[in-house]
């Protein structure tokens, strides 16, 4: 279709970078705020833990302030669960919700609107210790109440809530690390897709803000034109992403995902007005994270046992986020180019999963993630000659356009990261943001922001609408 005259991004296209509470705030023990899971678990050897992260919470002010002379439209941002609610479901902490209301208003004063994610892998640690977080019904009604606090204090100001962020890479990758047994990890899964139902309807019954899920979703290639292969990738596309989406927006699972975990007996336990809960709870759009397409290839029980295994030891977090044992694996796919890290570079791939999400839920859609993660050099001189991450970004923007020539409803895209953080599984030494934070994953020192060149060219996207990215 390289024929057409793209179309211009619509006017009031949100341009902004996103963030998370637990990689960037730091004060991890401070104004009340409980330790959350993100907290005591293992960091990867050599990687820094999230208790400092870059002070964004005693410097937000200084953040939103850079964002605004970059022109930025939104901020997306999450709010920390057990600085709302210490104690996960009982008495509201003053001082943590007044901290949001300030960060919000920061943003309004520049024109910046608040994209708010109500939970991002941040569960308070007590509820995990009380019975299992999760895994255990209870956990959807303390979900809810803490919504609720959220929605009463923040509702007025805030136009876009998401819901759970990547709740698919929570439960897929993590969930065998944090409960095991198979059949427990689907029905932590079935808890989260109820309180998020439950979360979307009480959003709606008590403000005018809209609010949306926010997985990782991405295509799913089949590694050939074997009839098994391109099995395993239907497959791999209900498992990896309708799982996640279709409860979300059609109150309903994948049919033929679901015989199968019914057939070996891992399938949830759902209790009567479960799927009911599920229809009340519509999205008004659907937020996605995208870093790159899948490929895979069908893999037997046996040999996918072994393999995922091996990738959960290892931590070889692709492969065992990818491989399920009977259904598919990931695998290389030798068309794409790679980061440093080992991610996969496909822009195209970004207009393929665009154009899949709104044929099949017709939602509008807002990225809420996509970006360059390597390590960046600082010169001599302070300055971060990035143009590995402005010609990621640009590849991407235009694939954003080419797919809104197709017809996609697309209002938004919001890169990770606005500035640089504590990334999951590298510290800080994988950098995604525009804007560098003079820290080392031991070594504080002075914790500087400093605009990389991608800040200076992003400025010019926001300024043009996305009309200027040369």
């Amino acid at each position: 279709m390289d024929y057409r005259t793209l179309k211009p991004f619509p006017e009031g296209f949100l341009w902004g970078g996103s963030s998370s509470a637990y990689q960037c705030e730091g004060a991890w023990d401070e104004d009340g705020r409980t330790p959350a899971v993100c907290d005591t678990a293992e960091i990867p050897e050599g990687t820094t833990d999230y208790k400092v992260g870059i002070d964004h919470y005693h410097r937000f002010k200084e953040d939103i302030a850079l964002m605004a002379e970059m022109g930025f439209k939104e901020f997306r941002f999450s709010i920390s669960w057990s600085r709302i609610i210490p104690t996960g479901d009982g008495e509201v902490n003053p001082i943590g919700v007044q901290h949001y209301h300030d960060v919000i208003d920061e943003c309004h004063k520049y024109g910046i609107e608040p994209v708010v994610t109500l939970y991002h892998f941040d569960l308070p640690q007590c509820l995990q210790d009380r019975y299992g977080g999760w895994a255990d019904r209870q956990c959807i009604d303390a979900f809810v109440n803490y919504c609720r606090v959220c929605f009463k204090e923040y509702g007025s100001k805030v136009k876009y809530f998401l819901t759970i962020n990547e709740q698919n890479m929570m439960v897929i990758y993590q969930g065998y690390r944090d409960y095991g047994d198979e059949k427990t990890i689907w029905q932590a899964n079935h808890h989260m897709l109820l309180a998020q139902a439950k979360a979307m309807a009480l959003c709606h019954e008590m403000t005018d803000a809209k609010i949306g899920p926010a997985p990782n979703i991405t295509a799913i290639y089949p590694a050939t034109s074997s009839p098994a292969d391109n099995l395993a990738a239907m497959d791999m596309d209900q498992f990896r992403n309708r799982l996640f989406l279709d409860p979300a927006v059609f109150g309903t699972y994948p049919e033929a995902l679901m015989q199968w975990f019914t057939d070996r007996g891992v399938a949830p336990e759902i209790l009567d007005g479960d799927m009911e809960a599920m229809k009340n709870g519509h999205p008004d759009f659907i937020a996605f994270n995208y870093y790159g397409a899948g490929c895979v290839r069908y893999v037997s029980t046996e040999e996918g046992e072994k393999l995922k295994a091996e990738a959960v030891e290892k931590k070889d977090f692709m492969t065992g986020l990818m491989t399920y044992p009977g259904l598919a694996m990931n695998v290389k796919n030798t068309n794409a180019v790679y980061t440093s890290y080992g991610m996969g570079i496909d822009p195209i791939g970004l207009r393929v999963t665009l154009r899949q999400l709104w044929e099949r839920y017709h939602l509008p859609l807002i990225i809420t993630e996509n970006g360059c993660g390597v390590p960046d050099t600082l010169t001599e001189d302070e300055k971060v000659h990035d143009d590995y991450r402005i010609d990621y970004l640009r590849q991407h923007i235009k694939a954003c356009q080419e797919a809104i020539t197709d017809g996609v409803e697309l209002f938004g895209y919001s890169p990770w990261s606005a500035f640089d953080l504590i990334s999951t599984h590298q510290g800080i030494t994988k950098r995604y943001g525009f804007i560098y934070v003079n820290r080392d994953e031991f070594d504080l020192k002075d914790m500087k922001r400093i605009r990389k060149d991608s800040f200076y060219w992003f400025r010019k996207v926001c300024e043009s609408n996305g009309a200027d990215l040369d």
